[in-house]
């Protein structure tokens, strides 16, 4: 169990920092808007996608905020990552800018599925309606 603990925390800060802290920090930065201008997006969309960062990275790094928060939380980083490494890789071919989200879509999965195996199968659980008829 400590061994679970100990790689959900150090990816999941990985994730925290990187596209948590990182982007909080340097979105702003004339980098920063030339790359999302030269992936064809509009510079609201550094914005709003900076804003959804800050606040996933927050959902997923609080260890009191509801499972249900951090699946979507790790939804969203999924989605971000994957349209990352595709976004690159059409404007500039395979490069080294397609594989860093990939890598970070690695380690968001191993984050993922440790925080499973730290909470067991209580979260697992489906949740149903039933219907009168």
């Amino acid at each position: 169990m400590k061994t679970t603990k100990i790689i959900y925390w150090t990816t999941t800060i990985i994730i925290f920092l990187a596209d948590g802290l990182m982007p909080a920090l340097t979105s702003n930065s004339e980098l920063a808007r030339q790359g999302i201008s030269h992936l064809g997006y509009p510079d609201y969309f550094r914005v709003m996608l900076t804003v959804f960062k800050i606040i996933g990275a927050i959902v997923l790094i609080v260890p009191s905020i509801s499972a249900r928060f951090k699946e979507w939380a790790y939804v969203g980083f999924g989605i971000s990552f994957i349209c990352a490494a595709v976004s690159n890789w059409v404007v500039d071919g395979f490069s080294g800018l397609v594989l860093f989200p990939i890598v970070a879509f690695v380690i968001l999965a191993v984050s993922y599925i440790f925080y499973h195996k730290m909470k067991g199968k209580k979260d697992t659980t489906v949740y149903t309606q039933n219907f009168a008829v």
